[in-house]
C-alpha cells in the first residue's frame, strides 16, 4: 500500500507528522521500510525523524525492535482532540435538573489540566468561552479544577494571571488562598471575574478514586447570583448522581 500525500511537496516540518499518520494508519508493528515505501522518503531522514519520535515518547519500538507503534505521549494529542462523551443517562439527569430554572446548567470535563466543554445548556449558551478554557483563574469550573488538581500535572497557570474584567483575580497568592478555601468547601464561584455582569458556581463530579473529574457548573447574570447560590445543595447532589455515569 503507497501513501500519496493530498498537499504538493512535504515540508520539513510536515515529516514527522506523516510518519505519525503513517503508523497511525497501518497499525502497531509497521516498519521503517514501510514508512520510506509509503512516503518515499530517504532512509537516512526517516530513521533520523524515527528516531526523533521515539525519545520524545511520540512513537515507541515493538519488543522485537522491528517495528513501531504510536508511543505515550500521542495520547494527550488524541484525547485533546477528541470531544468529552456524556452517556445519555446523564444527560437525562441534567436535563431534568435544568427543567424550570432560570440559570443555566453546563458540565465541564477535566482532561490534562484543562478544561472541556462536554454539555452545554442548550436554553443559556456559554459566553466567553475561549476565556473560560484558556484561564482557568478566572471561572468557577477553571478554579474547581486547579484546587482539585493540587500539585499534579502542574496545573497552576505559568507567568502573569491575565485579567480579564476588573474583579479577575491576578495576585498568584490570592489565588492559592481561594484555591485552598475551595478544597475545603468543595465547590468554586466567581462573580464578575470571566466576565462583567457574569456569575457562576461549580460543583465537582469525583472519580472513584476522590478526585474530581468534572465540573457541574450554574451560571446566572451576576445580580442573580444570590437565587442561584439557594440551588446549591440540589447541585451538588445532581453531581454526586452524575459520577457513576461519567466514570
Amino acid at each position: 500500500m503507497t501513501y500519496r500525500p493530498t498537499h504538493s511537496g512535504p515540508s520539513t516540518t510536515s515529516n514527522p507528522l506523516r510518519i505519525l499518520e503513517i503508523v497511525a494508519r497501518f497499525g502497531t508493528g509497521t516498519t521503517a521500510k514501510e514508512v520510506t515505501d509509503a512516503l518515499q522518503m530517504p532512509q537516512a531522514t526517516a530513521y533520523r525523524i524515527l528516531n526523533s519520535l521515539v525519545a520524545d515518547e511520540y512513537l515507541a519500538r515493538t519488543s522485537d525492535l522491528r517495528g513501531f507503534a504510536l508511543g505515550q505521549a500521542i495520547s494527550g494529542l488524541i484525547t485533546a482532540a477528541t470531544p468529552p462523551t456524556v452517556p445519555t443517562a446523564a444527560r437525562a439527569l441534567i436535563e431534568e435538573f435544568r427543567g424550570g430554572n432560570r440559570f443555566a446548567v453546563h458540565l465541564l470535563m477535566f482532561r490534562s489540566a484543562s478544561l472541556r466543554v462536554a454539555d452545554e445548556d442548550p436554553d443559556y449558551r456559554l459566553h466567553s468561552v475561549f476565556e473560560m478554557l484558556r484561564y482557568p483563574h478566572a471561572s468557577a469550573a477553571g478554579k474547581l479544577m486547579l484546587a482539585e488538581l493540587g500539585d499534579s500535572a502542574s496545573p497552576f497557570p505559568t507567568g502573569p494571571l491575565v485579567k480579564l474584567t476588573q474583579h479577575t483575580i491576578t495576585d498568584s497568592g490570592q489565588l492559592e488562598e481561594q484555591l485552598a478555601e475551595i478544597r475545603l468547601k468543595g465547590e468554586a464561584s466567581e462573580i464578575n471575574e470571566l466576565e462583567q455582569g457574569s456569575a457562576s458556581l461549580a460543583f465537582p463530579v469525583r472519580l472513584p478514586n476522590g478526585v474530581a473529574g468534572a465540573a457541574l457548573c450554574l451560571s446566572s447574570p451576576a445580580e442573580r447570583f444570590t437565587a442561584t447560590r439557594e440551588h446549591a445543595e440540589a447541585a451538588r447532589e445532581l453531581a454526586s448522581r452524575l459520577a457513576p455515569f461519567l466514570f
